[in-house]
């Protein structure tokens, strides 16, 4: 169950436009109830597929697609007062089908007209046909950030529902998605599109910018609000309205969709000059109890699905903690600089889990780690969802007062038996006191050591090794914490050992 980065991100279902009822050719009336309307409307329908673009699109190169590039001077309100500028992509190679784009403003939509000269290309480009089908593969955001004068991209809409962003500094990696269905199961996984977008025009001066989004699927629809902020962090308030054509037995929240190669903990299977080669590092979670759980991301042999079971959650996300260029030595990949993303739910969601879901993979091309909130109850076909939540990408967005975990290693255990787990956890004011800690590790599979806690002096924080004898077992849960005077002082430390 392997997907290319580029290739999965477009639906393996075709998918359908907003209804004739809806089709507009100038200037309508908009707000985010029609987008709602709409999807209502299509989820009391049986799905239709979208038409594809003409076939020499799709015949594109990859080298070809990638040739053909938007004009910064034709992007939507260029040179204008508006704090943001919107490019477009065109359709054709791994995008079949188009997204149909409207500007709003002062209450009224407008459609965006697809036109070839807002793209320059490549010699080897052929020519290709022009027809109605044609319309934007996604969408792109830019506004000034760190350069007086200069934009910068920060946000990208393209393929099924996925969309990425940045913060600022940094490079794209992992992605999220407007809903995840079926992931892991065996008889695949189905991709809901966003098949339309309306772009709300920001008034001068404004920081954020809304996009509306209409979704389509086999399985359900949906209406999302996205209100995005530019900055240091970019920050996502998100509404979604989703109306089940079936009953969504296995859906997933907040999805973000992340590739991990190697790390130090299975380096040995690679034969790679670089120390480490992932997007994501780790799986922060912050339970509706208060704990706060750090579970270090793993690239099995054979596909795994991991459930924290939980009620309200405080937050999840997938986490990029090691920031030095020397943790990944790749001038180009520049893993260092991608972003974190952190979910934070707006209303109570009640009882679920927070599902991680890792794929075998044999190369960085592939995104591999899953990781959303999975309702404990199903979503009953004929309904309507209500959802609110937060995405913020970042650095770290995430912090708590408790020490991070900033490093995992496993490896033969050389002068004893089974293997061995070295822990590195950051320098705080909570461990300032080796003597006074407490070392809390348990295994429900294997026996464990006591561990051994000594102070790195590269890091000026705490490390603790501890062994674990796995046997014949294929796998071992594992866990570990350090306490001070009985209570947490570090992150809960996760981790499920595969042979």
């Amino acid at each position: 169950m392997n997907f290319t980065r580029r290739a999965f991100l477009v639906s393996t279902s075709a998918l359908a436009f907003a209804p004739a009822t809806f089709a507009t050719g100038g200037e309508v009336p908009f707000d985010r109830n029609l987008v709602i309307e709409m999807a209502r409307d299509l989820a009391s329908r049986p799905f239709a597929e979208r038409e594809m673009v003409p076939q020499e699109w799709v015949d594109l190169t990859y080298q070809q697609y990638r040739s053909i590039r938007f004009r910064l001077d034709r992007a939507l309100w260029y040179e204008t007062e508006t704090p943001f500028n919107v490019d477009f992509f065109t359709p054709g190679l791994y995008f079949p089908r188009t997204v149909k784009v409207e500007t709003v403003e002062n209450g009224m939509a407008t459609p965006v007209a697809f036109d070839l000269d807002m793209f320059d290309k490549s010699e080897d480009v052929p020519e290709l046909p022009i027809d109605n089908t044609l319309g934007f593969s996604g969408l792109r955001l830019r506004t000034e950030m760190h350069r007086p004068g200069k934009t910068d991209e920060f946000c990208v809409w393209q393929g099924a529902s996925y969309f990425r962003a940045i913060g600022l500094h940094e490079v794209y990696g992992l992605s999220a998605r407007g809903l995840a269905l079926k992931t892991g199961d065996p008889d695949g996984e189905e991709f809901p599109e966003f098949i339309r977008f309306w772009l709300e025009r920001p008034k001068p001066g404004q920081r954020d910018m809304v996009v509306h989004a209409l979704m389509d699927s086999p399985s359900v629809t949906g209406a999302y609000r996205f209100n995005v902020t530019a900055g240091a962090d970019c920050v996502m308030d998100i509404e979604a309205t989703l109306f089940p054509r079936e009953e969504l037995s296995h859906v997933g929240i907040a999805p973000g969709t992340s590739m991990f190669l190697f790390d130090q903990t299975n380096h040995s299977r690679f034969d790679d000059f670089r120390p480490a080669v992932h997007d994501s590092d780790g799986l922060l979670v912050r339970n509706g109890a208060g704990e706060v759980l750090w579970r270090p991301l793993a690239n099995p042999t054979r596909l795994q699905i991991s459930s924290f079971v939980d009620t309200n959650p405080r937050g999840f996300g997938l986490l990029q903690r090691k920031r030095e260029f020397s943790d990944y030595a790749d001038l180009e990949a520049n893993y260092h600089k991608r972003p974190s993303l952190w979910v934070e739910p707006g209303a109570e969601w009640g009882k679920g889990s927070v599902t991680l879901v890792e794929i075998p993979a044999d190369q960085e091309i592939y995104d591999n780690i899953v990781a959303y909130w999975r309702p404990a109850e199903p979503y009953a076909a004929g309904s309507q969802v209500d959802l609110s939540y937060r995405l913020i990408w970042g650095e770290e967005p995430q912090r708590t007062p408790m020490a991070r975990v900033i490093n995992t290693a496993m490896g033969d255990n050389t002068f004893g038996e089974g293997r061995l787990a070295v822990i590195d956890f950051e320098e705080s004011e909570l461990l300032d006191d080796p003597e006074a800690m407490t070392i809390f590790v348990d295994s429900p599979h294997a026996e464990t050591s006591e561990g051994v806690l000594q102070r790195n002096p590269d890091t000026g924080g705490l490390r603790l090794a501890f062994s674990f004898e796995p046997g014949d077992r294929d796998h071992v849960e594992l866990r570990a914490q350090l306490l001070k005077d009985k209570q947490p002082a570090s992150e809960v430390w996760l981790y499920r050992w595969t042979s």
